[in-house]
């Protein structure tokens, strides 16, 4: 196992730049996820990690070793990708120790290494078959399996489940997260899917355009996003970003660019009467009241467990998510009221969010 250390890491193709300067200290034995849409650099940035890509800028370090310059053979890695590419007419325990024929290892300890992995991942009653004899999810486990057997120091796996539908996302997101709980080896991993990183990840890395917008562990970044786009993307339904002021004659209040007045339950801090400010709350804030402002109902979505509702307040179309069943309709006018502390305020113009000062009831008008 082994520390990672990304300091300034700069990423250029010619004249475009594709990383701008990441920060990033990975602990040893830590499980980070590298999260952002598509284009945002995580990739790359992974990629730069295992050596396939080169590094136009900065220091990496893996181990407390300088890696710059460092052949991928010789980082102690493994890498697993999105694609399985496990070979066809090998079998399963030939695929899974062919790195270590290739490294000179004896047949028994490459046996042995198979063995144990196999056993870990479930794998022992297919050794003996071929990779078109297995299904999506024991494909992605003998690729797992693969790496396993190096030993490595580092793990890292590049989008592995997006081949998977989603029940089998879900299992096999699981068992990656109990096999990284069982050896503690440090795993840097990379999705898109915001699910994925909030369920796996002890931290959460969420990248844009080539930087970093925010590190935290999952609750930390979903309870206190540093921008309107970590906002935006963490979570599911997303939070709902609404523009707008502080009330000149209430501070108290924000009201929307169409005007709906929004009482606030703590202080707007450094922000002042009259600046351009964005509100943020979560769907599942909302509560529905006998007493409170109105909402026309635009969609109803019932899963089952919970009700995802689209309303129309005033102008705007917001997300409201319960966690009950409700008897509603598009077309309905319901009344709702907010959890306490539950808004976030960013600045307009930088997109950051405004700190957080004192707490006060909440009143709607």
């Amino acid at each position: 196992m082994a520390s990672i250390a990304l300091h300034n890491i700069r990423k250029s193709y010619g004249t475009l730049s594709v990383i701008h300067g990441v920060d990033v200290d990975i602990e040893d034995g830590e499980f980070i996820v590298l999260v952002g849409p598509s284009g945002c650099g995580k990739s790359t940035l992974l990629r730069m990690i295992a050596g396939l890509e080169t590094i136009s800028d900065g220091r990496l370090s893996i181990g407390g070793r300088m890696v710059n310059d460092l052949p991928s053979k010789e980082r102690d890695i493994a890498m697993v990708f999105q694609s399985y590419a496990l070979y066809p007419h090998l079998t399963v325990a030939e695929n899974m120790g062919f790195s270590l024929k290739l490294r000179g290892t004896s047949k028994d300890e490459i046996g042995r290494r198979v063995q144990s992995a196999a056993k870990i991942l479930a794998l022992e009653p297919y050794l003996d078959r071929h990779p078109r004899h297995l299904s999506g999810g024991q494909r992605q486990r003998v690729a797992m399996g693969r790496a396993i057997v190096r030993d490595p120091e580092v793990f890292l796996f590049d989008e592995p489940l997006s081949n998977l539908d989603a029940k089998l996302r879900v299992a096999m997101r699981a068992e990656i997260k109990e096999l990284h709980q069982r050896l503690k080896i440090t795993t840097v991993y990379v999705t898109h899917d915001q699910t994925e990183a909030m369920t796996m990840a002890d931290r959460i890395v969420v990248m844009r355009d080539g930087i970093v917008e925010q590190i935290g562990t999952p609750l930390e970044i979903y309870d206190h996003p540093a921008t309107t786009f970590v906002a935006g993307f963490i979570g599911m339904p997303a939070m709902n970003l609404l523009q707008g002021r502080i009330q000149a004659d209430a501070p108290s209040i924000f009201r929307t660019n169409s005007g709906v007045a929004i009482p606030l339950s703590r202080h707007p801090g450094t922000a002042g009467p009259g600046e351009e400010l964005i509100y943020g709350i979560r769907p599942e804030q909302f509560l529905i009241a006998d007493q409170g402002t109105p909402a026309k109902i635009v969609v109803v979505e019932p899963t089952g467990a919970e009700t995802q509702v689209v309303a129309q307040i005033g102008e705007e179309n917001v997300n409201m998510l319960f966690r009950e069943r409700i008897a509603v309709r598009p077309g309905d006018t319901i009344r709702f009221t907010l959890r306490a502390a539950g808004e976030h305020l960013f600045s307009a113009a930088t997109g950051r969010r405004l700190p957080e000062v004192g707490a006060r009831s909440r009143r709607f008008p």
